[in-house]
């Protein structure tokens, strides 16, 4: 038996197939959020957020948003 929600359930095949569809729709999810984000921050910076706020606001940390504000300026490894 497994835990979800607070609420015992039996664990079969089907169950455990939904849960894992479950999680995939959310990982994707997530991803989708997690660039909207990335550009959200990059058009902070553009317009004169300052780095402490976007740290402040979105939790990361200077390291993070420097990465995420300087990926447009690298030059791409596609060849």
């Amino acid at each position: 038996m497994t835990v979800l929600d607070e609420t015992l359930c039996a664990m079969d095949k089907r169950s455990l197939g939904h849960l894992a569809g479950r999680f995939r729709e959310s990982e994707t999810r997530t991803e989708i959020l997690r660039q909207e984000l990335a550009e959200a921050i990059r058009q902070a910076k553009v317009d004169g957020v300052l780095q402490k706020d976007i740290c402040e606001v979105t939790g990361y940390t200077r390291q993070q948003v420097r990465r995420i504000t300087n990926a447009e300026e690298e030059p791409s490894s596609e060849s």
